[in-house]
């Protein structure tokens, strides 16, 4: 495993498995985050996304969890909360840090700016928000109000309508826009896959296809982004682009005449690409695999 590709991707996958398309039970899904943690790949891992209202569910599973099932540590949540953001987050506040969940991450469904004011002075400390912002709205106007307060935005990148997937310009935008307000980012769903391309948007059969955007091409424009090394102009081509325009190295990976050491790999991921969620996690690792980019 390349060093620079680990530094790109530790921690990136919050495992939405409970989410369309894969839409699987609770029980199902914490099976499968728990196996996914006992892997050689868990470094890729994230949280485990869950809306409150499934919280009450997930203590009686874990109560009941058999001890094979290797849960060494509490389960990392991000929680998605709803319209009773309010009540929730005490919720959370009497279940964090227990010895079998942590929730380290809330995320608010979407809310006006004026809305999002009221929420900020309410929320826990040491608990990582993340706003929804829609690329149909004044993209401005929102992060103004998360700018130096510590939150994060979050961005749909994709979902079960060719019409739900953002382009090139619009993820662009938003990122430009959050690097100068400084304001920390994740996405969600449509990022299955390494690389765009035309890809289904379901797992059925003879399911219609379009252009997606790749978790890769994502990574690497939103580190580029943070360190101020590319222009928009250059910045529309890299979210286009294949593998076979990057160049990954032990210690950087190189696009063009422009490369990003470890150290920035790390630091951007730190500051402004959090992570995305996905309701794969296997999808992810098939792509790296098949790219020769995983052992």
């Amino acid at each position: 495993m390349l060093s620079s590709l680990k530094a790109l991707l530790s921690s990136v996958v919050d495992y939405a498995g409970l989410f369309p398309p894969a839409k699987l039970s609770l029980k199902e899904a914490i099976a499968n985050y728990v196996r996914y943690n006992l892997t050689p790949y868990s470094w890729m891992l994230g949280r485990f996304v869950l809306p409150v209202s499934q919280l009450t569910q997930l203590e009686t599973l874990l109560a009941h969890l058999p001890s094979e099932h290797g849960m060494t540590k509490p389960l990392s949540l991000s929680a998605i909360l709803s319209e009773d953001w309010e009540l929730e987050l005490d919720q959370i506040q009497s279940l964090n840090n227990t010895d079998k969940i942590n929730i380290p991450s809330v995320e608010f469904k979407p809310l006006l700016p004026k809305e999002i004011e009221k929420v900020i002075p309410l929320l826990p400390t040491g608990v990582e928000s993340f706003f929804e912002i829609s690329f149909n709205q004044n993209l401005e106007t929102y992060l103004a109000v998360l700018q130096g307060t510590g939150t994060a935005a979050k961005i749909r990148t994709g979902g079960l309508t060719a019409d739900a997937f953002p382009n090139a310009d619009q993820l662009c935008r938003f990122m430009f826009a959050s690097a100068e307000a400084k304001v920390p980012f994740k996405a969600t769903a449509g990022l299955h896959h390494a690389f765009r391309g035309e890809y289904p948007l379901s797992y059925e059969p003879n399911s219609l296809s379009t252009a997606m955007p790749g978790f890769i091409n994502v990574a690497i424009l939103a580190a580029l982004v943070y360190w101020q090394k590319i222009t928009y102009k250059e910045a529309l081509t890299v979210l286009k682009e294949s593998s076979s325009h990057f160049q990954f190295k032990e210690n950087n990976i190189i696009w063009q005449d422009k490369q990003l050491t470890i150290s920035e790999l790390e630091e951007s991921r730190q500051f402004f690409f959090r992570s995305f969620g996905s309701c794969s996690f296997q999808e992810p690792l098939d792509d790296l695999r098949q790219l020769q980019l995983l052992s």
